[in-house]
């Protein structure tokens, strides 16, 4: 990817779509965070020129605005966590071009990006995660909806962390993500084989060279290597097999404007939509699937360009739960279908208080 800019614009354009459809959906898999974003960057860069430096200008100029107050919180929160005697590390990260592209895609106003920049605090076990946690929301408000704990439910590349958004003393949205070392170690490098030889190398096995196998859900990462091999002897990689041999489990699916969306095998409409935005999933009223009218039960398919028709007095129902089959959807499904009751609860409380007069 480094050389690209040596090359013909044809060449540059195959090979960066190549790259945004299969090489850093992979090193997502892989949970290789620090890949991920470079071959993210650089597709960007070559694909869209103009819509990334645009993109780079808006989130340079709010990084500019925004660094001061977040420097204030990040002062005063190490002074907190110093004071109650914990081992820790923090840092600011701030989100790729490409990822802030695609979220602006979906919100539309960068004042609803809330994690442009994130505090990254680094800890020493699972424990104290929870415990800075505790503290961080008793320093702040919490926005309470953008809580999520990725430890107890990881996501499926194994990446951990503790997710919560807060309202910093300025009355800017401020991230924090909270992790372990080794978590983070996981979160910027990967591999998955990688731990599963570490943890055999104490073993009598290990001694004996009697190691086990790999886990059969590993051994896509063999496969991997096989095509890296071959790649690197100047030989032909057929990549449509590569999607299917390394993303069995995962179907990638596009909006009508392009964008490129991975979702569990077997996943429906909803689930695209919920991907996209919860607000706009919670309007829909229908799909079209590669241009014509599909049921909410429809299975969505590897290929597939997904459009969400929306009606502005449509509202989520309960029975969509059995319409979506990933974690994300059902949980903003149930955020949505809790604010619909209390609302509904809190107007009958008006009316019979009304009525009593």
């Amino acid at each position: 990817m480094q050389t690209l800019q040596h090359m013909p614009r044809k060449k540059q354009l195959k090979i960066s779509r190549e790259t945004l459809e299969v090489f850093a959906p992979l090193a997502d898999r892989l949970n290789m965070g620090r890949v991920r974003v470079q071959l993210e960057e650089l597709s960007f860069k070559f694909l869209l020129p103009d819509e990334f430096e645009k993109t780079k200008r808006l989130m340079d100029s709010r990084i500019k605005k925004s660094q001061r107050k977040l420097d204030k919180v990040k002062k005063n929160l190490s002074n907190h966590l110093t004071n109650e005697k914990f081992d820790f590390e923090i840092d600011g990260r701030v989100k790729s071009v490409y990822s802030l592209y695609k979220k602006l895609d979906r919100v539309g106003d960068i004042d609803k990006v809330y994690d442009l920049i994130a505090l990254r605090i680094i800890v020493d076990d699972i424990s104290s995660c929870y415990l800075v946690l505790s503290e961080i929301h008793q320093m702040y408000q919490p926005m309470f909806e953008r809580i999520k704990d990725y430890i107890n439910n990881p996501k499926p590349n194994g990446y951990q962390s503790l997710h919560t958004t807060v309202i910093g003393p300025s009355g800017q949205p401020v991230e924090f993500q909270i992790r372990t070392r080794e978590m983070h170690e996981y979160a910027e490098r990967g591999l998955a084989a990688s731990f599963h030889y570490n943890e055999q190398k104490m073993t009598d096995a290990y001694r004996n060279k009697t190691i086990a196998k790999m886990p059969a859900d590993l051994n896509w990462i063999s496969e991997l290597q096989e095509s890296a091999i071959k790649l690197k002897a100047g030989k032909q990689v057929n990549l449509d097999q590569l999607r299917v041999n390394l993303f069995s489990d995962r179907i990638f699916v596009y909006s009508p404007k392009g964008d490129i969306y991975d979702l569990p095998k077997g996943a429906f409409p909803l689930d695209f939509a919920y991907r996209i935005h919860s607000d706009l999933a919670s309007k829909a009223s229908g799909f079209k699937v590669n241009g014509v009218m599909k049921p909410f039960s429809h299975i969505l398919q590897s290929g597939d360009e997904v459009e969400i028709l929306t009606n502005k007095n449509a509202k989520p129902k309960q029975s969509w739960r059995e319409l979506m089959i990933t974690p994300h959807a059902k949980e903003k499904l149930r955020q949505q279908l809790a604010r619909e009751n209390s609302l509904l609860s809190q107007l009958r409380g008006s009316v019979s208080s009304f009525l009593k007069r």
